[in-house]
C-alpha cells in the first residue's frame, strides 16, 4: 500500500519568545524515520507528508491510501483535529481517532467531565482564566496546576505542584501568562504515576500497564514534570507491569479500557492515572497521539517490556486502522 505519514517535527532553531516547551509535544526527525523504516519493512510504499499547510497538495498528489498520522497540529486547543478533519474532508482513511476524540482528549477538564459523568474517578479540579480569577473554592491541597489543553507536560513544572493557595495563585499566573489558555488545578492524588497502553477497537486490549517510580522523592512529592521526562533515566524507573495486587491491576484495566470507549479513541491510545490511597486509579488524562519514539515513548517501552517489537507494535496498530476501514466498507 501506500501509506502517507502526517506529522510535526521540533524545530532545528525554535524562536527565543516562546516557552522553552512549546515544541515539546513535536516529533524527532528519528522518530520520523523510525516509523517511516517500520513502514517500510513491512512492504508499504511511505509518503511523508508533514503536517503544515503544504500537506493538502502533498495529499491531492500523492493520493495515499491511508495515512498514519502523528501529527499534533499547529496552535488552539484544536489542533490535533487539523490533520484527520481534512482527511476526512478529502476522503482519505487515516490511523487513529477521530477529531471529535482528539479536540476531547487534549482539552483536559472536558475529558475529566465526561469521565466523571460515566462514573469514573477523577481529582476533584477547576479552570481558571487569570491568577486574578483565582479562589480556593473547596480543594484539598496540595493541587497541581497545569495548561487545560496541552501534552507531553508542556507547563508541568516541578514547582506546578502547590501546597498552599498562595503557591496555587503564583502557578496559575505563570499557567496562563505564559501559555495564554485557562489554567487546570486539581487536587493532587499522592499514590503510584500509571500509565496504560491499550490497542485496537472491537474489543481494544491492554498492551501494557507501566509504574514511573520516581527515584529520588516519594509518590507524595513526584511530578511527572518536563524536567524529570527530559532526564527520565536518571530520575525515574519504568516498572512493567508494575508490582500491584493482581485486584489493583485489574481495576486500573477496567478504568483504561473503559476511558477509552467513552472517548472514542480508536486503533492505540495511552491513559493516565495516579493512585488513591486506596488504590483506586484516578484519570488524569487521555493521550490519543502517544509517543512513538523506540526507547523513549511510553508506548513502545510498554510494549517491548510486554514482548512486542517496535515493528510489531506498528504493525497491529495499522491493522487495526484497516480493519476498520473493511468494516465501514461493507
Amino acid at each position: 500500500m501506500r501509506v502517507g505519514l502526517s506529522y510535526n517535527v521540533k524545530p532545528s532553531d525554535p524562536p527565543a519568545h516562546l516557552p522553552v516547551d512549546a515544541f515539546e509535544e513535536y516529533d524527532s526527525e528519528a522518530t520520523v524515520g523510525h516509523i517511516c523504516d517500520a513502514l517500510a519493512s513491512l512492504g508499504h510504499e511511505v509518503i511523508r507528508l508533514g503536517a503544515g499547510p503544504a500537506i493538502i497538495e502533498a495529499l491531492q498528489h500523492s493520493r495515499p491510501d491511508i495515512v498514519f498520522n502523528i501529527a499534533e497540529g499547529e496552535g488552539g486547543r484544536c489542533r490535533e483535529a487539523h490533520v484527520p478533519a481534512l482527511l476526512e474532508l478529502l476522503g482519505i482513511p487515516y490511523v487513529g481517532s477521530d477529531p471529535l476524540t482528539l479536540c476531547v482528549t487534549l482539552d483536559k477538564p472536558v475529558a475529566k467531565r465526561l469521565a466523571a459523568s460515566a462514573g469514573f474517578p477523577t481529582p476533584n479540579f477547576r479552570t481558571f482564566r487569570s491568577a486574578a480569577e483565582f479562589a480556593d473554592a473547596g480543594l484539598s491541597y496540595p493541587v497541581i496546576v497545569k495548561p487545560a489543553f496541552e501534552g507531553s507536560s508542556k507547563g508541568v513544572r516541578l514547582a506546578s505542584r502547590a501546597a498552599t493557595p498562595e503557591k496555587a495563585r503564583e502557578m496559575v499566573r505563570f499557567v496562563t501568562g505564559t501559555y495564554r489558555q485557562d489554567a487546570l488545578v486539581e487536587e493532587f492524588v499522592a499514590g503510584p504515576e500509571v500509565t496504560v497502553g491499550i490497542l485496537g477497537n472491537d474489543p481494544p486490549r491492554v498492551a501494557g500497564v507501566m509504574e514511573i517510580a520516581p527515584r529520588t522523592v516519594r509518590n507524595e512529592e513526584f511530578v511527572y514534570s518536563l524536567e524529570v521526562k527530559r532526564d527520565w533515566e536518571k530520575l525515574v524507573e519504568y516498572r512493567c507491569p508494575p508490582p500491584f495486587p493482581p485486584e489493583t491491576l485489574s481495576g486500573i484495566e477496567r478504568c483504561a479500557t473503559g476511558i477509552y470507549r467513552l472517548l472514542g479513541c480508536r486503533d492505540f491510545s495511552r491513559i493516565d492515572f495516579r493512585l488513591d490511597a486506596d488504590g483506586v486509579p484516578q484519570f488524569i488524562e487521555c493521550n490519543p497521539l502517544p509517543g512513538l519514539s523506540p526507547g523513549y515513548g511510553d508506548l513502545p517501552i510498554m510494549a517491548d517490556r510486554m514482548g512486542m517489537p517496535y515493528l510489531s507494535l506498528i504493525s497491529e496498530i495499522l491493522s487495526h486502522a484497516l480493519s476498520r476501514q473493511e468494516v465501514s466498507l461493507r
